[in-house]
């Protein structure tokens, strides 16, 4: 009975752990956005994290041959990629981000964490 009531208890833990861990610190999928940086950030109650912006130009569902913009909203983990941001507020960047399947509270407010520039223009 106790050698049973361990190994359930054992098995929970794993499954509760390998659910932390792919919700909160697998990388679902990463890549690169290109666009205006409208706002970069620094807020939070708690937990002070840096927050962003950008505004990418493309063509939407609206009326034929409108120019419809689009909002990528992330946030940065690393203070010196946010300098970079925060000091160039307005220009174009390319930036590289990882997606993760839930946000963190030290981490973000977004499940996209963007982890350098790529370029700026």
């Amino acid at each position: 009975m106790k050698k049973s009531l361990w190994i359930t208890l054992g098995v929970i833990l794993l499954l509760v752990g390998v659910f932390v861990w792919y919700k909160y610190f697998f990388v679902f999928g990463e890549g690169v956005k290109s666009g205006y940086l409208n706002y970069a950030m620094k807020k939070g109650y708690i937990f002070k994290t840096y927050e962003g912006k950008l505004i990418q130009e493309g063509f939407g569902r609206g009326k034929t041959g409108t120019i419809t913009s689009y909002e990528f909203e992330f946030s940065v983990d690393d203070p010196e990629v946010f300098k970079q941001l925060e000091t160039n507020s307005g220009k174009t960047f390319d930036l590289h981000y990882k997606e993760y399947n839930g946000a963190l509270p030290w981490r973000g407010n977004t499940k996209f964490i963007v982890d350098k520039v790529v370029n700026m223009k």
